[in-house]
């Protein structure tokens, strides 16, 4: 009788274990659903825009200015070196994979050359191309994605992956912030906040990698009437590109305070996707550029597998439905 009673209770005790576990799950899950609620909305799913909130806007990059990153100008010595910086005989500005042609030069007339081996390496911080921002509890990092500036009438707009902004079926990001040329905790350029995020409604309807890209209008909070594009230069969007061409990707991991890049051909793959074979470009790269003759887009990473695997990066095609969304971006009247 002992026995089959301790037998009993010690079930007992387990399901009341497991019982408890669940619970305590379920809450965790509970509490980190309702933290990225507080970073999310609707927007206009039909169309496929939102229009930001300038307060809460201003609120994140706030955030960001008094946690990872500070304003200082490009020339400022950078803070200390942290165990996440590169080997230091490679500081940031000269540890490039490979050395690019000249600017300015097309890349299909010569001087240009795969990175080898193929494996993405540390860059040079660039002016018009930055780290993407989430600061809250939504459970990211403190920079999650990558954006690069594109020029546009308003010298106002970003390029970047999709899946960067729109969480899938939760909505937009409201906590989104930029800052490019960042690197080791420095924002030279100051951080910059969206007015209006577009996508195409069919990633909206069911993330299809195909639609990938996403292009956001800026402003700089506490500076009115200040360009992005006139502080950054930008690069210029391609759309239907010529494959294969000569590339770059860049982007910044999730987990370094410098971008990393890597130089290969990208080719199509299907009718709807690019891709470029280079190793080690990890989670944080997304929506980072994909360059042809040194300052033209034609991708940005996303599309396929999220953005790719351990040996390839993935865009979706920049074809007439990205060019539709980045003219309704264009077209698009600044929230004031």
């Amino acid at each position: 009788m002992f026995t089959r009673v301790r037998g009993r209770a010690v079930r007992v005790s387990l399901l009341v274990g497991v019982g408890c576990a669940v619970l305590m799950g379920c809450a965790g899950l509970l509490w980190k659903l309702h933290g990225m609620a507080a970073y999310l909305a609707d927007g206009d799913p039909a169309e496929g825009s939102y229009v930001q909130d300038a307060e809460q806007a201003d609120r994140a990059a706030a955030a960001v200015l008094e946690g990872p990153a500070r304003e200082a100008p490009a020339g400022a010595p950078a803070p200390p070196a942290s165990s996440a910086s590169p080997d230091p005989a490679v500081p940031g500005p000269a540890a490039r994979g490979t050395v690019g042609p000249p600017a300015g030069v097309p890349w299909r007339s010569g001087g240009w050359r795969p990175s080898d081996p193929l494996v993405a390496r540390p860059a040079a911080a660039e002016p018009a191309i930055g780290a993407l921002f989430s600061p809250g509890e939504d459970a990211d990092q403190d920079h999650h994605c990558s954006a690069s500036v594109v020029h546009s009438p308003g010298g106002d707009l970003i390029a970047t992956a999709a899946h960067c902004v729109y969480r899938g079926v939760f909505g937009f990001r409201t906590n989104l912030a930029f800052a490019p040329g960042y690197r080791d905790g420095k924002a030279p350029y100051g951080v910059w906040v969206p007015t209006r995020i577009d996508v195409d409604p069919r990633w909206i309807e069911d993330q299809d990698p195909d639609y990938d890209v996403a292009f956001l209008r800026m402003r700089r909070p506490g500076h009115p009437g200040e360009r992005l594009e006139d502080a950054t230069g930008a690069q210029t969007v391609r759309f239907g590109p010529e494959l294969p061409a000569p590339a770059r990707v860049v982007g910044y991991p999730n987990d370094t305070e410098y971008p990393v890049e890597c130089f290969n051909t990208a080719r199509a793959d299907g009718p709807t996707q690019l891709r470029l074979d280079c190793a080690d470009v990890p989670d944080g790269t997304s929506g980072g550029p994909v360059l042809t003759d040194a300052h033209t887009l034609i991708g940005v990473v996303g599309g396929r597998d999220g953005g790719g695997d351990e040996k390839t990066s993935y865009s979706s095609l920049f074809d007439d439905g990205v060019r539709a969304v980045y003219e309704r971006a264009v077209a698009a009247r600044r929230p004031r």
